[in-house]
């Protein structure tokens, strides 16, 4: 069992291990207190968990009330974010009740952003069921909804009140959903830590707990520097302005750890046609991401998606911030003019 505290504008624990989903009520009632707590969470968790999770805040004294929309990223769209505002109104939650996000990242951001607004903020708490939620999404207050012209544009940062990761249901994913979030685990090793990241040669599933561990560890970091997005923690982004590129051109049939796969693969191309990483460098990270399973190019041409990407939200004006390797455990951030965009991501395509 890990407890990781996270100190930004609300600080909270992030508690990994084993058993946590049928003791949740006794850790939320520490974490946020109140009287009602209502569950967002999608079909999918709802057969799994929802019960489990129901009859664990029971048991803590809490009135539960769970809203489930339709598993996948087509739900997290301003539809569901209304409808579960208008959910609470009915539940009449008041500021002193708390949420639940059971789930992944679309159940995460969903309630998180709902968190944010009704009433002008209550409290919730973060239940990660995948991998990629359990090591990115669910930590750092970052809450959304995608809109028709991009992912995750409109939002706020929301810190939870308390994350809770069982690894025991982490470890039973579908081999598809396993590996979009060991894409964000290889990820934090190129950015910040290369001992980590060749540590992730032995698989992540004989070492989950301290890989789980050390990916928040390295997030809490940044995130208590920079919380809100206005310089370091963009080195978070690494991978994403391409991936998102690719996640919306395929209409979000490219899973988000898949495309974050793509799009590293093109930043680090790009770095290396730009002279900014050694050859070994660019092997050694197209290589851990082939051993995992995950794809290192797309049919989409550079054209388009650097077109896709002028929607994202690092553009500011005639310049777009992308996260480059100048070698395994470290990277910069540069501003692109958007004119070279095209340019760049066709280096990153080709090489």
């Amino acid at each position: 069992m890990r407890t990781i505290s996270v100190k930004a504008s609300k600080t909270y624990d992030i508690v990994i291990g084993e058993g946590i989903l049928d003791k949740a009520g006794a850790y939320i009632r520490e974490m946020a207190g109140g009287r009602k707590a209502a569950i967002i969470t999608d079909d999918r968790e709802e057969g799994l968990y929802g019960k489990r999770l129901s009859d664990s805040l029971k048991k803590k004294g809490y009135q539960t009330s769970r809203y489930v929309f339709p598993r996948g990223e087509s739900s997290k769209k301003h539809e569901t974010f209304i409808s579960i505002l208008n959910f609470l109104t009915e539940e009449q939650l008041s500021r002193s009740d708390i949420l639940v996000a059971l789930g992944g990242g679309v159940p995460g951001d969903l309630a998180g952003f709902a968190a944010a607004c009704y009433t002008r903020g209550v409290p919730y708490v973060q239940i990660p069921t995948t991998l990629l939620a359990a090591v990115d999404s669910s930590v750092g207050g970052k809450t959304a909804i995608n809109l028709s012209g991009g992912k995750n544009l409109a939002g706020a940062f929301y810190q939870p009140s308390g994350v809770l990761c069982d690894i025991s249901i982490l470890s039973t994913l579908p081999p598809e959903i396993y590996r979009d979030g060991c894409g964000e685990i290889i990820k934090y090793g190129i950015i910040a830590d290369s001992s980590f990241f060749y540590s992730l040669k032995k698989p992540v599933v004989s070492q989950l707990e301290d890989a789980i561990a050390r990916c928040v560890e390295i997030k809490r970091d940044i995130v208590g520097k920079d919380e809100f997005e206005s310089g370091p923690r963009k080195i978070l982004n690494f991978g994403h302005t391409a991936g998102h590129g690719i996640e919306l051109l395929s209409d979000f049939k490219v899973p988000h750890g898949q495309a974050v796969a793509m799009g590293m693969a093109i930043a680090a191309r790009a770095a290396y046609g730009m002279g900014l990483c050694g050859r070994d460098c660019l092997e050694d990270i197209l290589g851990m991401l082939e051993l995992y399973g995950l794809p290192v190019k797309t049919e989409y041409p550079a054209e388009r998606i650097a077109a896709a990407c002028l929607s994202d939200k690092k553009r500011k004006g005639d310049l777009i911030t992308m996260v480059f390797p100048v070698k395994v455990g470290e990277s910069v951030l540069k501003d692109i003019p958007v004119s070279e965009l095209e340019n760049l991501i066709n280096v990153g395509l080709s090489m």
